[in-house]
């Protein structure tokens, strides 16, 4: 039986986002579901735009999804090195295999020519590609230009005429002529590979066998497939993921917010959240509960995954947040909330506070406001708020406060007093006491905000309330 090798292969000159941390977390449960090999490779060959820190970053963010691989960077493997940028030999044997089977040539071009080239095949409503310029030049005029200190890049020769099908696990079957396709750098001209060529090589040499990625890679897919074939090399099966897009049907990208993983972690989104809305962005599970990466490899099916483009919903991703949020045991909440918090929140009242607030918060910030409602700020009331205030009267307050004073924080009890003293019930008991004690329309259960402010506080509330109703405080001053 063979072994299933998903492989994530990221270039680092960026931080990790959206869109391929769905393509590798698919790729980790793919192999997970299988009890096979994820296997994490470093694309560096670009060396220009290539960063160590993002590598760094890009691990961080990785882990901290709970995503972790069996072979790749870090991990001891039977077919590395895994940064693309140590694998100069390896490439430098499958350039001489193809250039003694002459299926390569060297391109003199330079790239004002060939943006010129691509500008008018785009005025004349044709695709851009390679018309073969340098593909007939005999052996004395390639001579020539290297004399000249020309620098040549490295084509692909491309069969004419030819077919090039295969199964996309998410696409289903597709076809390309190679009469499309033109001939292709696989070979910079300083000597470094491109993209295309090193891509191919190492999947064929770390035995991949299924490969998770953007559908805007689906156009290199015969161009590698053509390389592995020319050079007998076991090919992968290739799945292309359809994009990700914004509000506005556009493919997101930073114009729609920031959407990194180390940007998503700042703000306070918890990784479970992520993952369950990632494992859902475009695969269907039946199960709507919060699922853990055991759970979600176990459901997860390639053919559930949808041929349309996923749209990011800002709405589902705060809906797994709150439910992430409430799985968090006390301590774990605790710990999440973080310095800002724990420096507000007196030591005594920590597990109240927690129980607390955990109902109506996504994020350590919306706590933030709490600890300040509960704990220090002179509350700031709306002009909604003062009417509120307003229309429950001076007697609801003084009902109140004689209640804090005869049952303390006893807050069934001090709702009892003041319906039967005023004979009111729902809204209109519950509003103006909510609204005097935390400046909210909503939040924590009242008895937990007693319980937090204390008698002396509620008092102090109350009476501030009153004079609100009264008049006797200036509205303009609130």
């Amino acid at each position: 039986m063979i072994t299933v090798r998903t492989r994530f292969a990221p270039s680092p000159t960026g931080l990790l986002h959206i869109g391929n941390a769905r393509a590798a977390f698919y790729s980790a449960l793919y192999a997970k579901q299988a009890n096979g090999v994820f296997i994490l490779r470093i694309e560096d060959t670009d060396l220009a735009r290539s960063d160590t820190q993002y590598v760094d970053s890009l691990q961080e963010d990785l882990h901290w999804l709970g995503i972790h691989w069996q072979e790749g960077l870090g991990v001891d493997g039977q077919h590395g090195p895994y940064w693309q940028s140590q694998r100069h030999a390896i490439y430098l044997h499958y350039y001489e295999l193809l250039v003694q089977k002459n299926l390569t040539y060297p391109c003199f071009c330079s790239e004002e020519e060939l943006a010129l080239e691509r500008k008018l095949q785009l005025s004349r409503g044709h695709a851009p590609r390679y018309r073969g310029t340098c593909r007939s030049l005999s052996a004395a005029e390639i001579e020539q230009r290297l004399a000249k200190g020309l620098k040549p890049t490295l084509r692909f020769r491309v069969p004419a005429q030819e077919e090039i099908q295969f199964i996309d696990l998410i696409k289903g079957p597709q076809k390309f002529n190679s009469a499309d396709i033109g001939d292709f750098i696989i070979r910079r001209a300083d000597g470094t590979a491109s993209f295309m060529f090193c891509n191919a090589i190492d999947d064929a040499l770390m035995l991949v066998s299924q490969v998770l990625r953007g559908e805007d890679h689906l156009a290199n897919t015969p161009r590698q497939l053509m390389i592995m074939r020319a050079l007998g090399l076991q090919q992968p099966q290739y799945g292309h993921l359809a994009m990700i897009t914004g509000d506005d049907g556009t493919p997101l990208s930073k114009r729609h917010g920031s959407y990194s993983l180390s940007d998503l972690r700042t703000k306070g989104y918890l990784p479970l959240a992520i993952t369950n809305y990632l494992g859902r962005l475009g695969h269907g599970y039946e199960s709507l509960q919060l699922l853990s990466f055991e759970a979600l490899a176990r459901d997860f099916n390639v053919n559930k995954i949808s041929r349309s483009a996923a749209h990011f919903d800002l709405n589902q991703l705060l809906h797994w947040q709150k439910m992430a949020v409430s799985a968090l045991d006390g301590t774990a909440l605790w710990k999440w909330l973080g310095p800002v918090i724990q420096k507000q929140v007196p030591e005594k009242m920590q597990d109240k506070f927690v129980e607390a607030v955990k109902p109506n918060i996504c994020f350590p910030e919306d706590a933030v406001k709490w600890a300040a409602i509960l704990f220090h700020h002179r509350l700031h009331f709306s002009a909604e708020d003062i009417q509120i205030l307003r229309q429950a009267g001076e007697q609801f307050f003084v009902e109140a406060e004689q209640a804090v004073e005869s049952y303390g924080t006893d807050f069934k009890n001090i709702l009892n007093e003041i319906k039967k003293a005023l004979n009111l019930s729902g809204k209109n008991l519950y509003m103006p006491l909510r609204i005097a004690l935390t400046g909210q329309v909503g939040g924590p259960e009242l008895a937990q905000v007693a319980d937090l402010l204390g008698p002396e506080r509620m008092r102090e509330r109350f009476s501030r309330a009153f004079h609100i109703a009264s008049g006797k405080e200036d509205a303009q001053t609130l």
